[in-house]
């Protein structure tokens, strides 16, 4: 899909003039119409176009309706940081009355940006750790909104792929280590691994090459498995992440559903798109005069596990009926 492609699908004609009218046209705000801003450096279009929706929807059964009393820019980061920083400023200069903000890296160039209009942040890791907000309970400044995950998730991760691969000794993660979202899930695989009898090697998630040469290398010394923590890396390099496991023939685990549906084997995450029919509940909350401040960040109480069992037949796995009776949703 085209940018101008998913540009229009986001909300037809009124997003569209959304972003492509000049900003001093767009400065003109029309009578009785809230005005919101949107931004993701996230690179699946079709993905943001789902949650999108439903964040528009839950809008609507609140009484704003995009069109109507409602007006939302929209600005799309495409996974390339140049092109969220410069969005952010533009986002902040047009002062709406709330943005919506999806994943840290877009969080916290909002925040080089602006310090007093609204944010409703979600897919966020670590918001105390990445310094967005004070506290969970009281975030203390001008964004709040929903974490991606706990990280007990984490250890989860290498639970299930030992699950599905009992014979796994060794294990690949997947991680950014300049996040502190990145140091913070290995360190919860490595305290899990003694206890299942796996050895855990830790791979930088920054470039495509690099991931590509260290699969390899782990593969020649005998590597068993995979586990693919959550970092804006990975999810730019989702098709190679896969297609690596895939050619190495490594059972792996993911850590969103849109790797399980782009053909990997198995993903444990949160509902995101729950998180962004929240997201509206709080936009909501503010348009109505309350401060984000005053609105505690929230942890996910909706998690999926999607098995694919058509990779699973690839890979000559056989997955364990207790864990597709487990399972949110099967892949065949």
């Amino acid at each position: 899909m085209r940018r101008r492609e998913f540009i229009t699908l986001l909300g037809g004609a009124a997003a569209t003039h959304s972003i492509i009218w000049p900003l001093a046209a767009r400065a003109q705000q029309e009578p009785g119409v809230r005005r919101l801003g949107a931004l993701t450096g996230i690179a699946d279009e079709t993905a943001m176009h789902a949650r999108y929706a439903v964040f528009r929807h839950v809008l609507a059964q609140l009484g704003w309706i995009e069109g109507r009393n409602l007006r939302i820019d929209y600005r799309w980061g495409g996974g390339s940081a140049d092109d969220i920083r410069k969005n952010a400023m533009e986002l902040a200069a047009l002062a709406p009355e709330v943005i919506l903000v999806s994943g840290g890296a877009s969080v916290a160039m909002l925040l080089q940006a602006t310090r007093t209009v609204p944010l409703v942040f979600v897919l966020v890791p670590d918001p105390v750790g990445a310094g967005i907000v004070e506290s969970l309970s009281r975030p203390g400044g001008n964004a709040t909104g929903f974490m991606q995950f706990e990280y007990s998730l984490s250890g989860k991760w290498l639970e299930l792929l030992k699950e599905i691969a009992p014979a796994v000794k060794r294990t690949a993660v997947l991680r950014d280590h300049t996040l502190t979202s990145g140091v913070g899930q290995f360190a919860v695989i490595q305290s899990v691994a003694p206890s299942l009898g796996m050895e855990v090697i830790p791979i930088n998630a920054h470039d495509p090459a690099e991931i590509e040469r260290a699969i390899t290398i782990f593969v020649s010394r005998g590597g068993g498995g995979l586990v693919v923590t959550s970092s804006p890396g990975t999810f730019v390099h989702r098709d190679l992440i896969i297609a690596l496991a895939a050619r190495h023939k490594l059972p792996a685990v993911y850590p969103a559903r849109d790797f399980a549906a782009s053909g990997a084997l198995v993903s444990y995450a949160a509902d995101f798109v729950d998180q962004y029919r929240h997201a509206a509940k709080y936009v909501d909350r503010i348009l109505r005069g309350e401060k984000p401040a005053d609105l505690p960040v929230q942890a996910p109480t909706k998690y999926e596990l999607i098995i694919n069992l058509k990779t699973a037949k690839a890979l000559g796995l056989s997955i364990p009926p207790t864990l597709l009776a487990r399972a949110d949703e099967v892949i065949e």
